[in-house]
């Protein structure tokens, strides 16, 4: 039973690692989409030449998903780098200040509604058995072990950055002519709903506001860039 425990344990810390990986890959697209939808209206309604249009959509793409892998590398790697800086302290006072320790981890499950007696019997229990990794997941919520991994997260967003904005560059350059901007807008609007609709269920908030939201953001997005290409 103890061994079933650990395992279920281990599976749901490796769910959490994913949805770390799937949520950078939301934002990504979403980027992605944006930024290079943004570059093809500028550009579009500048010039009508197609190639000048791919050129700076295909390199903004580029651009976009470097970007949003170095960002996301860089800050999860600060994430994961005060993670294991929370561990190493911890560990120093265990062996300096274990009392203080087992005090904290007391004091966990008595602000949770344990009696001091039972709260103290817990803690001794637990800090006899695994010390480290029950002070640091009480202190902190951090699960021995399992830190944020930088290189999941940086791959994720760049190849969703990348996926996201092929979206706006494939209708603007396949599209027919007469059909290229209304092809762009509604692959700009349903791709962003999408991120929204998806954002939302990762992050277990309201989904009919997080797509509204997106699209309105896509709609905006697309006017001010129009906007800017048309005023040269």
């Amino acid at each position: 039973m103890e061994t079933l425990k650990k395992e279920d344990h281990k599976q749901h810390l490796t769910m959490e690692e994913k949805l770390n990986s799937l949520r950078a890959g939301v934002l990504g697209s979403n980027d992605g989409i944006l930024t290079v939808v943004g570059v093809l209206f500028s550009v579009a309604a500048a010039t009508t030449n197609d190639f000048t249009i791919f050129i700076a959509g295909l390199s903004d793409l580029l651009a976009c998903a470097f970007s949003m892998a170095a960002g996301e590398y860089a800050s999860v790697s600060t994430q994961k780098d005060s993670e294991v800086s929370a561990v190493d302290k911890e560990a120093q006072l265990l062996r300096s200040d274990y009392d203080g320790e087992i005090e904290a981890v007391q004091q966990y499950y008595q602000e949770r509604g344990v009696t001091a007696a039972t709260a103290l019997a817990i803690a001794q229990d637990l800090m006899a058995k695994k010390p480290l990794e029950t002070i640091v997941d009480v202190k902190y919520d951090i699960k021995l072990g399992h830190y944020m991994n930088p290189w999941d997260a940086a791959f994720s967003s760049m190849f969703a950055a990348a996926a996201g904005g092929l979206f706006p560059l494939l209708a603007m350059t396949f599209a027919p002519d007469p059909y290229k901007w209304l092809s762009t807008i509604l692959a700009v609007t349903v791709s962003v709903a999408l991120t929204g609709y998806l954002s939302a269920k990762l992050g277990k908030g309201n989904v009919k506001t997080a797509v509204i939201r997106n699209v309105i953001v896509g709609i905006v997005t697309m006017i001010i860039h129009y906007g800017i290409g048309k005023l040269f």
